[in-house]
């Protein structure tokens, strides 16, 4: 992973997706987030222009990562 990404997971709750990061990721793991349209790992890395599919319940929503945190 290089400075110009961060883990999904760390992303996800960053942005209060999740309450916690644990929570986010099962949520990846569990295959309701989508990256590009691929499944992926808590630990695979997000960057700026990304597109998330986050599924809870019955809400999805797509985002379109515009930042990371640190």
């Amino acid at each position: 992973m290089s400075d110009t990404s961060l883990r999904i997971d760390k992303w996800l709750w960053a942005a209060r997706f999740f309450k916690t990061r644990s929570l986010a990721a099962k949520a990846v793991d569990g295959g309701k987030v989508r990256v590009n349209g691929e499944g992926a790992k808590p630990a695979r890395g997000v960057k700026v222009g990304d597109e998330l599919a986050i599924r809870l319940g019955e809400l999805e929503w797509v985002v379109e990562v515009k930042a990371l945190s640190r």
